[in-house]
């Protein structure tokens, strides 16, 4: 009798023991389940909030810089690109002839740093010509650099007379010259921003790019380059670009304000 009563109590015990156990596989992969699903979801978040930046990127990249978008009450006014068509030239722009064909040097400062520049008048002349017309008018003294990309682009945007990306010098032009054909811009490039999709809508505004960047051309082509930083890139760096975007964002004002207080070309 007391033999069974042992083996009885032996069997509840194995039973519990084999319940306990199951209990406790069950938590494991309950717990092991969430742990993927979580990681899967984490994975599919990190994706979408990657392609989505880049997206807005590539978004604001085309359709915020250059010359204002079409407008049926937009005027030509001085100091404000005029409406950009597609396929043609608005306003008077400059001869494509003042790039005379060859390399201009010259200098720019940006908050009274010199930059060396190089302007490539043989490889993009209707950009060269416009922006030694431009330089030697003075329009560019004062202006602002109202544009810093931190995240995926690496560029500061400037040549804005209104500060907020949609100003120009009162006329536009295309098409695009001289664009990368693996759309990579190396550091020190200096680039015509415009409107996504319009060739002809280059105005005032250009990009200096301070790291190598990549940026996807659209059905049009890429980005004008006319020349290069040659020196001073560094200071750039370090004393604008390193404090940021304003609000801590990757793509907007610079939290340092910038503005071209030389620019000379000969």
């Amino acid at each position: 009798m007391v033999s069974n009563k042992k083996q009885d109590r032996e069997n509840r015990e194995a039973r519990s023991r084999i319940r306990a156990y199951q209990a406790r596989r069950a938590v494991h992969e309950h717990q092991e389940n969430r742990r993927m699903r979580d990681n899967v979801l984490a994975g599919v978040g990190v994706t979408v909030v990657i392609v989505l930046a880049i997206a807005a990127q590539v978004f604001f990249f085309n359709g915020g810089p250059g010359t204002p978008a079409p407008s049926a009450s937009a005027a030509a006014t001085p100091g404000a690109a005029p409406t950009a068509t597609a396929g043609a030239n608005t306003g008077d722009v400059p001869a494509s002839t003042l790039a005379a064909g060859r390399t201009w040097t010259g200098t720019m400062d940006l908050n009274g740093i010199p930059l060396g520049i190089e302007l490539d008048g043989a490889t993009a002349p209707q950009a060269v010509s416009s922006t030694i017309s431009l330089v030697k008018s003075g329009f560019y003294m004062g202006v602002s650099c109202h544009r810093l990309t931190t995240g995926g682009f690496s560029v500061l945007q400037c040549g804005d007379p209104k500060g907020d990306g949609t100003g120009g010098p009162g006329y536009s032009y295309g098409p695009v010259e001289n664009a990368p054909a693996d759309n990579v811009y190396p550091a020190g490039t200096i680039a015509m921003a415009r409107q996504g999709g319009n060739a002809y809508s280059i105005g005032s505004q250009f990009f200096i790019v301070y790291e190598d960047t990549t940026i996807p051309a659209d059905a049009v082509g890429g980005y004008t380059v006319l020349g290069r930083v040659t020196s001073g890139l560094d200071r750039v760096k370090a004393e604008i670009v390193a404090a940021g975007v304003e609000g801590g964002a990757t793509d907007g004002k610079p939290v340092v304000p910038t503005t071209i207080t030389q620019v000379s070309v000969k």
